[in-house]
């Protein structure tokens, strides 16, 4: 049975792909009200009048009551090791954040969908896929109603901050993007069709834990 997508809630929903999911759930018919947590209030979203900007400077501030009566809880948060400045600093916020925001909604019915990323191995030799394969174990072996775990590749789209290597990559793509088949498991996606398919596995997913990878989120509109 699928879970209409009522009252979502929504952290990292000022990233690259928190803005996307934030515009989509804000068109979607059986939204009535969007919780997004963020640490600085979002002028933009303004004239989005079913968005409700739940402000903390830290996100590990999020309780029970805070997420008691929502439908849906969509973890969009990361960030890079160079961004965070550190290795533990990256640790602490893709996956101490989301691993609170996960343990809370265990209290609730809600539906948690967590943005990971192709290549999620906790025996990974690469600490970036290591820690999101560690993140993805851990929302398994919690008591969750229904899970779902989004693993993009490299990511498309305008980022507030520049990120070097993904700026490059992009740049790369963009000059062979021709010459790549749709069927290339490794492809780029936008940000748009990562949104798109968050929104499509809230809508559709029955099962109580659905991986979508990369070859999925392909078929998705770009946006």
């Amino acid at each position: 049975m699928t879970k209409s997508i009522t009252h979502p809630m929504v952290i990292g929903a000022s990233g690259l792909v928190g803005k996307k999911l934030i515009q989509d759930l804000q068109v979607e018919p059986s939204c009535e009200q969007i919780t997004a947590v963020v640490r600085h209030y979002q002028t933009d979203w303004d004239s989005f009048n079913k968005v409700r900007q739940l402000v903390l400077e830290d996100f590990l501030m999020l309780n029970d009551q805070d997420v008691s009566g929502h439908t849906h809880g969509f973890s969009c948060l990361g960030t890079t090791i160079k961004k965070a400045g550190s290795r533990q600093s990256f640790y602490d916020i893709d996956y101490t954040i989301n691993a609170h925001f996960a343990e809370l909604l265990q209290q609730t019915e809600a539906h948690y969908l967590l943005l990971s990323a192709m290549g999620a191995n906790p025996q990974s030799l690469f600490y970036y896929n290591r820690v999101k394969g560690e993140l993805e174990e851990y929302v398994q072996s919690l008591s969750l109603d229904r899970i779902s775990l989004i693993r993009p590749s490299l990511l498309l789209g305008e980022r507030e901050e520049p990120r070097l290597l993904e700026d490059t990559a992009q740049q790369i793509y963009h000059k062979i993007s021709n010459f790549i088949p749709d069927t290339f498991q490794y492809k780029p996606v936008t940000a748009a069709q990562v949104a798109h398919t968050m929104v499509e596995a809230a809508r559709t997913q029955t099962v109580k834990f659905e991986i979508y990878d990369n070859l999925y989120i392909q078929k998705m509109k770009r946006g």
